[in-house]
């Protein structure tokens, strides 16, 4: 596939795609119609993508829930539950459709099905294989708006599939990958910060970050885009821009010069930081294995079980244990994975051969990311200097080439992001 191009003028293709906060009522769909008509009055050929309306999805799977557990010798209809939950962004097309042509435009919904989205067969957790974008790109060239509702897709047995929370953005760049061009994602904020400002007030837009930078972010807590979203943009070099979506052509039908926060290249960004960003998750749990036998094979035991259940591990350390001949074993997951990780190793205590378990929710993971750290000295000693002077303990430490993780108690977590971004200068950007 080829690179998209920005450089084209006249027909230029534009991918746009709107969050729920954006699609959330008729007021906010008819704003998010007057900036899709100003990118189709200034030339582009406008594909849009959108979620359903907040909460809406909430409330789907609320229903799904409520139709309650399956009947003894009957499997879980994992692919029924698609087709309720895919239902909210299918309303939210055919509103915006609907909106746009009440304005004089030539729009029209596609489903996933009618592009199509074509996916695996993993129903709730879906991932795309294909977008044709032929037939898609020749209803932008014969002048449509085309808009298509994000998060689902469909199985080449022609069932529709949904793409797991967050999908719509992953639609989106699939969809732009599939056209050739870039994608433009309008949500609540204006852009990616070096921290979330509702923690610290100093944080600052980043005119610019690399895919790797903003991937190992999103994976680290940072909720301005899905991980996979960017893992795709990344692979098909897709330049995503995050813009917010409280924004208003002027008189004369004209958007606002773009600023928002490009995603791209690491080589299109001339002056790179040693870090860009501190990231904060909440979402985490701890899990230890105390005096777990210190056979050579028992790690690859334990998180061979915890593969095949589709758990992800984090953070790993292994330490002596006061027993002779036993270790302790500590491992991080996301807290919603935390309370079957822990019964697969109660269910297999025996064959692991370990004398207690713990899982502690009550933990945070504190990041700070930055492609600068490659050939850079000094960043973790950074790093843990301004941890000590406040007084912060790590349980955990997990690195990459651009990213240092650190697992600390959750009643430190605020404190420990605001001292990482004054002690890196992050204010200053």
């Amino acid at each position: 596939m080829t690179r998209p191009d920005e450089t084209r003028s006249a027909k230029t293709r534009l991918v746009m795609k709107f969050g729920g906060t954006s699609m959330g009522d008729l007021e906010r769909i008819r704003r998010a119609a007057r900036i899709v008509a100003a990118e189709a009055a200034a030339g582009k050929q406008v594909a849009v993508v959108v979620s359903a309306m907040a909460g809406k999805t909430n409330e789907l799977v609320a229903w799904t829930d409520g139709a309650g557990r399956p009947g003894q010798g009957v499997e879980l209809s994992d692919d029924e539950y698609d087709i309720v939950v895919a239902s909210g962004e299918q309303v939210t097309a055919g509103l915006l459709a609907l909106t746009l042509r009440n304005m004089g435009l030539n729009a029209r919904s596609w489903m996933g099905w009618q592009i199509p989205i074509l996916t695996d067969e993993a129903h709730g957790r879906a991932r795309i294989e294909e977008v044709p974008g032929e037939v898609l790109g020749a209803a932008m060239d014969a002048g449509e708006i085309a808009v298509v509702p994000g998060f689902q897709g469909v199985s080449r047995s022609g069932r529709i599939t949904t793409l797991g929370r967050g999908g719509s953005d992953t639609s989106a760049v699939a969809v732009a990958a599939a056209l050739s061009c870039p994608c433009d994602i309008y949500t609540d904020v204006d852009g990616v910060y070096t921290t979330d400002p509702r923690i610290e007030s100093r944080a600052r837009r980043l005119e610019k970050i690399s895919y790797e930078e903003m991937l190992e972010m999103a994976s680290l807590g940072a909720r301005v885009l899905q991980t996979r979203s960017v893992e795709l943009a990344m692979a098909k070099r897709v330049p995503l821009r995050v813009l917010s979506s409280f924004i208003e052509p002027d008189e004369n039908g004209i958007l606002p010069a773009k600023s928002g926060t490009l995603i791209c290249d690491e080589e299109e960004i001339v002056e790179k930081r040693i870090v860009s960003g501190v990231t904060m998750s909440r979402d985490e749990a701890r899990i230890t294995l105390l005096g777990l036998s210190d056979r050579v094979e028992a790690p690859a035991d334990v998180f061979a079980r915890l593969a095949g259940a589709n758990v992800n591990v984090d953070m790993i350390v292994q330490s002596q244990a006061r027993s002779e001949g036993a270790v302790n074993l500590t491992f991080t997951t996301g807290r919603r994975d935390a309370a079957r990780a822990a019964e697969l190793m109660r269910a297999a205590r025996t064959e692991l051969g370990f004398e207690e378990l713990r899982v502690d929710e009550d933990v945070a993971k504190v990041s700070v990311v930055g492609v600068g750290m490659r050939s850079h000295a000094g960043v973790a000693q950074t790093m843990f200097r301004a941890l000590a002077d406040k007084g912060v303990k790590f349980q955990a430490i997990s690195t990459s080439e651009i990213k240092i993780s650190v697992l600390i108690d959750a009643a430190y977590a605020e404190l420990a992001v605001r001292a990482l971004h004054a002690a890196y200068g992050l204010e200053q950007v």
